[in-house]
């Protein structure tokens, strides 16, 4: 089985957990996994048998140790490549070991960008490893992680009503932040914000007592001009309004477009102006 279809299925069993399982019972689940290392089988799954190399010369990966909200978890991953290294980072796959779809996300690094940090959101549903796997331009795999206190994220009731939600599903807003002081000067600093309750399937709706079908972004492109800068694909572990903000160098002033498509293939698109940033 190829590593994309691992993925498919690492997502996909999340969308069955979160579907099929009654909150009990996910419960349960979650409380025996917090007392079992199962990160070697979903490397295995995710990666075959690739050898994972110690990561923490190359990224960091910044979490709270006990989360103030579980459904809104920061994550910072930044890339430490050393001064010489030539090699540049193709992709990172975000896990929640723990979580009932472990599978976070995978970012995919355009071809003429260079990612230096990369920040998200995302839910915790019970006491777990979060790992992050780079993988570079020469093949090489390299994997760090970091333990998070937080229960009860993937099941948290959505912040909006489902009408307020539906009335501003897929829409969007890019943020440009001012140049660093020292920063190269193709360096950009971005974030990208989507409206859109990336429903988990573990929610239920307060007055019919129901639970709420899984609708999450399933994919999403950020493009400057003709060049694409960050491609993420995306499941139920990504907290409600997805939220990306990235540092990266890309010789490009040209304007910026997000695409974005969700689980029941909604398909959404943005323009923004590119602002020449500040120092």
């Amino acid at each position: 089985m190829s590593a994309r279809r691992h993925r498919r299925w690492v997502f996909g069993l999340g969308l069955v957990v979160a579907t099929l399982l009654p909150a009990g019972l996910a419960a349960h689940a979650a409380l025996a996994a917090e007392n079992t290392d199962i990160w070697p089988d979903l490397a295995k799954t995710l990666f075959q048998d690739r050898v994972l190399k110690d990561g923490s010369d190359i990224i960091a990966l910044d979490a709270p140790g006990r989360a103030e909200d579980a459904a809104i978890v920061p994550v910072t991953i930044s890339v430490n490549l050393a001064a010489g290294d030539t090699r540049k980072l193709v992709a990172l796959t975000l896990v929640i070991d723990n979580n009932p779809s472990p599978l976070a996300g995978v970012f995919k690094v355009g071809p003429n960008s260079t990612l230096n940090s990369l920040s998200t959101r995302i839910r915790v549903d019970t006491y777990t490893n979060v790992h992050v796997v780079a993988q570079l331009s020469d093949g090489d795999l390299y994997v760090t992680q970091r333990f998070v206190k937080a229960s009860g994220g993937c099941s948290a009731p959505m912040l909006k009503d489902a009408t307020e939600a539906k009335a501003s599903l897929g829409q969007m807003k890019l943020r440009q932040f001012e140049k660093r002081e020292g920063a190269a000067s193709d360096e950009r600093e971005v974030q990208v914000m989507i409206r859109h309750p990336n429903n988990s399937g573990m929610q239920m709706d307060q007055l019919s007592r129901l639970y709420i079908p899984p609708l999450f972004i399933e994919h999403l492109n950020l493009w400057q001009g003709n060049e694409l800068v960050l491609t993420m694909e995306g499941g139920i572990s990504i907290s409600e309004d997805p939220n990306l903000r990235l540092s990266y160098r890309l010789a490009s002033a040209a304007d910026y477009r997000v695409e974005a498509i969700d689980s029941d293939k909604h398909d959404f698109t943005a323009n923004f102006p590119f602002t020449k940033p500040q120092t």
